[in-house]
């Protein structure tokens, strides 16, 4: 099969593009970092709340307890989690796979074959904490939700087979909101730890480079110390 012509600098933007935002980042409205006095009660949540991620290590919560870990912390750096956990959750799963279906769908109908640039812009996905809903307790508790990523290539062959290479992007700016509250426990406390000083507001990073997506079944196979997803082999 023949190279496909390349059409990437033709277009005014790339492929699936339409609806995402240009920017992850979602900003709150809590207090900044170490802005006020740091009462008895707080410093006593904080107490409490340094002896819960080792309880969840134990219980294999480990995404959880490494969140929470790095905001009692108070570095504020960032943090960098597994992508490739987190595109294997159903729910975040089927999230990007909808988008790579329309990507498939928009190449196609421009009508001739070639190799087209696209790019979800960042889109939020929730994540639940039950299993059968398509989502993950860990995850949950890591995250509730996050700001995901993909950009890459569609190839469109001659024979109408679509590719496509791409990166998976994860981004969250971790925090407690002020005011939200979670069946009853109020975010409020939390986010006042962060307020006086006594952990710090981050951000969640993460990628995986290499995935391939095509239709059909899916297989995973190592590819430089990564899993690719690629159409399964018959027989």
């Amino acid at each position: 099969m023949g190279s496909s012509p390349t059409h990437e600098g033709t277009r005014e933007e790339p492929l699936g593009r339409s609806g995402g935002r240009a920017e992850p980042a979602i900003p709150n409205d809590n207090a900044a970092h170490a802005s006020l006095p740091a009462r008895p009660r707080d410093r006593v949540l904080r107490a409490a709340c340094v002896a819960v991620p080792p309880l969840w290590t134990a219980l294999g919560v480990r995404q959880a307890a490494g969140t929470l870990r790095h905001y009692l912390r108070g570095t504020g750096r960032p943090y960098r989690v597994d992508a490739r956990a987190l595109l294997d959750v159903p729910a975040v799963r089927e999230d990007v796979d909808r988008r790579l279906a329309e990507w498939r769908e928009a190449a196609r109908a421009l009508g001739e074959p070639g190799a087209y640039a696209a790019d979800s812009g960042w889109r939020g996905v929730l994540i639940t904490r039950r299993a059968r809903e398509g989502g993950s307790a860990d995850w949950w508790l890591a995250l509730r939700g996050a700001q995901y990523r993909i950009s890459g290539t569609v190839r469109v062959h001659e024979d109408g087979s679509v590719v496509s290479d791409y990166r998976f992007q994860v981004h969250k700016s971790w925090n407690f909101d002020r005011g939200e509250s979670e069946f009853g426990v109020p975010f409020t406390p939390f986010a006042r730890l962060h307020e006086t000083g006594l952990a710090r507001e981050f951000t969640v990073v993460g990628e995986v480079d290499g995935l391939v997506d095509a239709e059909g079944p899916r297989e995973s196979r190592p590819r430089g110390g990564l899993l690719v997803d690629t159409p399964a082999r018959e027989g």
